[in-house]
This record gives structure tokens, sequence and C-alpha cells, in this order.
């Protein structure tokens, strides 16, 4: 795929995730967005596969590469981390002796 594909559904892809995401009412966006965390995971295979098309002799691509693969990680532990602390706020605290927390 020469570059200018790739530019164009880079692009495409943007606009069309704006859009949606821009249509979702606001009390329903963290709910949505933290529940889809598999979206997530797959943009980290994404990155990872494409790390290992990477040659050997190319240390820049190497280098994006990994990045690419570091942020998505992270990207994807924080979407459960986020997940995980709106679910507990929906918790009831009835006879864990917390104090609300």
């Amino acid at each position: 795929m020469d570059g200018m594909s790739a530019l164009f559904i880079f692009m495409l892809a943007a606009f069309t995730g704006y859009e949606v995401i821009a249509r979702v009412p606001v009390i329903l966006h963290t709910p949505l967005m933290s529940g889809s965390n598999f979206i997530h995971g797959v943009v980290l295979i994404g990155a990872m596969v494409a790390l290992g098309q990477v040659p050997d002799d190319d240390p820049a691509a190497l280098a994006l590469g990994f990045v690419a693969v570091l942020l998505g990680a992270a990207n994807a532990a924080g979407g459960y981390v986020v997940t995980e602390r709106m679910l507990a706020m929906f918790r009831s605290n009835k006879g864990t002796g917390e104090g609300g927390r």
C-alpha cells in the first residue's frame, strides 16, 4: 500500500470516528467509551503486527513501533481502570464498613 492510500484511510477513519463520537449524548459518552475497551486491544494488536513487519535495519521505524505498542498498552490498561472506577460508583456499600468508599 502506498503512502497516499494509507493517509486517505487514516483521514477517513479519523473523520468517521469523530462523527460517531460527536453524536453520542454527553451522559452516555463515558460508559460507552469505557465499555468498549476491546477497541484498545485491537489497536494494540495492530501496533504489534505493524511492529513485526518493520525491517531490522530501520531503527527509527522500530522506535516508532515500540512507542505505538507502549501507548496502545497504556490506553488499554487505562480503559480498564476507568471502567473499574466507574463500576465501583454503582456498587452497594451496605455491610462493607468503608463509609461510602
